[in-house]
């Protein structure tokens, strides 16, 4: 089958996590290159999608992440024009890449989620005030609609939360002050409607920031921390939940806070994982006895079988 599959994969886009895609893109390339597809890799964006109109092409492999990636426009645009793509369709996308949307949809299904209130341009600030007293003692601001923890900031001063969601609305459009929870930094990949091993984060400064993830050799990524089987079935039953909630398919990744009373809250569900060497969904394959190649191979796979096609 992949010798007869030719697979374009998407890669740079226009948002703040750029380079990060284009080193998603590298890797998943040589990938699907290794498991003997036939690979073109283009750098695309909204005004440079000349690639879309290449006939040869049967498969298309978003590797973007963040804005005109995960939002959902470039999966509506690949909707319209009734290409096979792999990952999830526009509308769970969208609904994922907008992490007020998609807490009130966990809350509703009865996920455990971090209390959070919006903040935009609209915001009556004592209005604001006076729900930040009863969400928390302590808050994480993060923009509405980025990935990769761009401009999300920890605040410990009731005083300072309100100037850094200004800061934030004003670099970044609509954000959120959502109540910390302290705990285990965990996730868990999705591949096919299974959940994958979960890992569990430990970076050096507490905090898996940008620079955690991408930069830093020291961030730890843990396996088998969860001893407890119940409360692993539990959190992986959660996760799959988010993942089905959203609508999503073919893979993503769920995140959570696991809470010192052993609480799983789930911070947000990423359609398109990060899949360069310091990312998490291939770490997790990988456990499972998948290789880079095993695992890009079976998302293109999945993505052209008739029952994913016809839901697309």
């Amino acid at each position: 089958m992949n010798s007869k599959l030719k697979v374009a994969v998407l890669t740079g886009g226009i948002g703040s996590e750029r380079e990060i895609s284009i080193q998603s893109g590298r890797c998943v390339s040589q990938a699907l290159r290794d498991g003997g597809f036939d690979v073109v890799t283009a750098d695309i964006q909204p005004d440079n999608l000349e690639i879309l109109e290449d006939n040869s092409i049967d498969v298309f492999f978003p590797a973007l992440h963040g804005k005109f990636g995960e939002d959902g426009r470039l999966q509506q645009i690949l909707h319209d024009k009734s290409l096979v793509y792999t990952g999830s369709g526009p509308a769970a996308s969208r609904l994922a890449f907008d992490k007020m949307a998609s807490k009130k949809l966990f809350s509703k299904d009865g996920v455990a989620t971090p209390a959070a209130v919006e903040f935009n341009t609209e915001s009556d600030i004592n209005q604001l005030e006076i729900q930040l007293r009863y969400l928390a003692d302590e808050y994480v601001v993060k923009p509405i609609r980025e990935g990769s923890s761009v401009g999300v900031r920890i605040v410990t001063d009731m005083q300072k939360v309100i100037s850094a969601a200004q800061e934030t609305l004003e670099e970044f459009g609509d954000c959120m002050i959502e109540q910390f929870i302290p705990g285990k930094e965990i996730t868990v990949g999705i591949l096919e409607d299974a959940a994958l091993p979960i890992i569990e984060i430990r970076s050096q400064t507490g905090f898996y920031d940008y620079q955690a993830k991408y930069i830093d050799d020291q961030t730890e990524y843990l396996f088998d921390t969860i001893r407890d089987f119940a409360l692993r079935a539990q959190i992986e039953q959660a996760a799959m939940d988010c993942f089905c909630a959203l609508g999503c398919r073919n893979f993503a990744r769920v995140d959570f806070i696991l809470s010192d009373e052993e609480i799983a809250y789930v911070l947000e569900v990423n359609t398109i994982p990060g899949f360069t060497t310091h990312s998490l969904l291939p770490k997790a394959a990988a456990k499972a006895g998948f290789t880079m190649s095993d695992l890009c191979s079976k998302i293109v796979e999945t993505a052209c079988s008739p029952l994913v096609r016809r839901q697309a």
